[in-house]
């Protein structure tokens, strides 16, 4: 499908390549006739918003204190898997095995095929190489060495999860891009072929990848690249069918109902990766917490512990006042809880679900000590209310 254009302003000249285009024509009367497109924009299952909560006035303290801000960067460099050729080349012998590349990016190899999830290789998630969001490790392996991939998965086009130059790369090689319906606009303004790019409205599947259905479905977000944000492109989280297994991608999301919805329909799962970071008190409708992380991760098992999850969104870069190491904290909190095996690798190192699972919490060496009131005490912490607030570092705390 084609059917777009840039931003048309006086100032086009001057405007990034990365902000992409808005859809048009062919592109933009599908998006009209989707079931999810009212009042002229995307909308959500639930309602969200998306704009800071609460004060404005209370919030950009919080961001910009120093103290604060840095709490939220590791302490120390972020210890990256050593991933080589080899380790990507031979199959998986469970016939599924994952790849956490950092923040959103996952390599999922499963029944056969290869699939990349968000892949974003560039040092900034922003449309300038010179500010925005910097990455806090290195890029586990140079995207030349992950190998051919049958396709790119992408949740939505936020600047975190699709990345022009990353884009560009895989496009050079021929790569098969399956959107959400609207983002396809963004690929093709730059240089992706339109029969390289397959784009879904939720609950809308592809078997463009031999051996798998690709199903986009819903999640609570938005989207928009530009100074203006149109809600013409969807956002989605992803299901992936296989003979063998079953996977999801939650993409960016806050909590709703629907996740035991796509269970039931879809699930259940082997590896569910879902989004567990970057979450505020400011913005609680299109992030979720770690411990909304593992409701949805239950819902999506029809209620009860199965499989296994996989925390997306974190990690890699700073989006949000929380401490740095405190998504990977609360997640294993939550999954202890909940009686859920979770995996939280080093960026780049690769697993098989059907293995030994990595288990090792190796953030806590580079963590700076962060106030952690809602985490369930064991016999050598204190509780909050025998020390309310209390600091502790992490890597003393095992």
């Amino acid at each position: 499908m084609t059917g777009s254009r840039p931003h048309s302003s006086p100032l086009d000249s001057l405007r990034p390549a990365a902000f992409g285009a808005d859809p048009s024509g062919e592109r933009m009367a599908r998006i009209r006739r989707s079931p999810h497109f009212a009042d002229g924009r995307f909308v959500n299952p639930v309602a969200a918003d998306r704009t800071p909560s609460g004060s404005m006035l209370k919030f950009l303290p919080t961001y910009f204190r120093r103290d604060e801000r840095v709490r939220r960067a590791p302490a120390g460099p972020v210890p990256v898997h050593p991933t080589t050729i080899a380790d990507l080349a031979d199959p998986a012998s469970s016939g599924l095995r994952i790849t956490w590349m950092g923040h959103s990016s996952v390599l999922a190899e499963i029944d056969g095929r290869r699939l990349l999830f968000d892949p974003v290789w560039g040092e900034r998630c922003s449309p300038f190489d010179f500010a925005g969001p910097k990455r806090l490790h290195p890029v586990p392996v140079p995207l030349a060495e992950v190998g051919p991939v049958d396709a790119v998965i992408i949740s939505h086009d936020h600047y975190d999860h699709l990345d022009l130059p990353t884009v560009k790369a895989l496009a050079r090689a021929g790569t098969r891009f399956v959107v959400p319906l609207g983002v396809g606009a963004h690929l093709e303004y730059w240089g992706v072929p339109a029969d390289r790019v397959t784009e879904l409205d939720w609950h809308e599947s592809t078997q463009v990848v031999e051996g798998l259905t690709l199903t986009a479905t819903p999640a609570r977000h938005f989207c928009g690249r530009g100074l203006r944000n149109t809600q013409h492109t969807l956002w989605a989280s992803w299901v992936v069918t296989g003979p063998e297994h079953r996977i999801f991608h939650s993409g960016d999301t806050g909590y709703f109902p629907g996740f035991a919805d796509i269970g039931a329909q879809y699930g259940p799962f082997d590896v569910t990766m879902v989004q567990i970071g970057a979450y505020s008190e400011f913005w609680p409708d299109i992030h979720m917490t770690p411990e909304e992380g593992m409701r949805a991760h239950l819902d999506l098992q029809g209620g009860v512990p199965r499989g296994f999850m996989l925390p997306i969104h974190w990690g890699t870069f700073n989006l949000a006042p929380h401490p740095w190491a405190e998504p990977a904290e609360w997640t294993m909190d939550a999954a202890e809880e909940a009686g859920q095996a979770v995996a939280i690798p080093k960026p780049g190192e690769p697993f098989e679900p059907a293995g030994a699972l990595p288990v090792d919490r190796w953030w806590r060496a580079v963590s700076l000590p962060i106030a952690h009131p809602w985490r369930r005490p064991d016999a050598r912490s204190l509780t909050p209310e025998a020390a309310p607030g209390r600091e502790f570092h992490l890597a003393d705390d095992r």
